[in-house]
């Protein structure tokens, strides 16, 4: 198989997962408040234009479905960091890679909502975020020249932001502000993203 090929490929399958998950997303809103619990497989794959066995390939849950494309930004987070200049002081990167990635485009406050206030989606969502810790810490600790298996910091850091955004997204509900999430999301980080210490003694980036 060529390259363009695989990448057709890719974009095919990346195209009909969110499909289904915007398809899942609505339906559950346009039910109400309970609306999780009445949204069945079968009706997502009609709304998605696909089949119950293709939903079945790509999620296993109605939770999965609806809170995949916060896992899928979760999965980049560390690559936006990477991306940043190399010049770029830490604390100004992190930032800058998190608010291209989390607001760019900013959230739909019906699916935020939906997904916030409903334990299920909420759990799920929060499994989301996890999954930025990892790959974060890495791309932090390697700007910062540390060893995320042996320094504190990448990882505590990593936590930090990841939770900094959450509570951004809830705060931006609750406050029925009209501003923008990007905003609410710089006031967040600013709150937890310091500059980098020095690297301690014996310690060096990976490889």
């Amino acid at each position: 198989m060529t390259d363009d090929a695989m990448n057709l490929r890719a974009r095919h399958k990346q195209a009909t997962r969110e499909a289904i998950s915007h398809a899942a997303l609505r339906l559950a809103i346009d039910q109400g408040p309970s609306g999780l619990a009445l949204v069945r497989v079968q009706d997502i794959a009609s709304a998605a234009g696909v089949s119950p066995r293709t939903y079945n390939n790509y999620f296993s849950s109605r939770e999965e479905a609806i809170c995949s494309f916060q896992a899928d930004q979760s999965r980049r987070a560390g690559q936006a960091l990477a991306a940043r200049p190399a010049d770029e002081p830490l604390d100004r990167a992190i930032v800058a890679a998190m608010l291209e990635l989390y607001t760019d485009p900013e959230p739909d406050r019906a699916g935020l909502r939906m997904i916030m206030s409903t334990p299920e989606l909420e759990g799920e969502a929060l499994k989301a975020f996890t999954m930025a810790e990892g790959p974060l810490a890495e791309a932090i600790a390697a700007r910062a020249g540390m060893d995320p298996q042996r320094d504190l910091f990448p990882a505590v850091t990593a936590a930090a932001v990841a939770g900094a955004i959450r509570v951004a997204g809830r705060h931006w509900l609750a406050s029925g502000s009209a501003g923008s999430f990007a905003g609410v999301v710089r006031e967040a980080l600013a709150c937890v993203v310091p500059s980098a210490p020095a690297p301690r003694a014996g310690s060096s980036s990976p490889a």
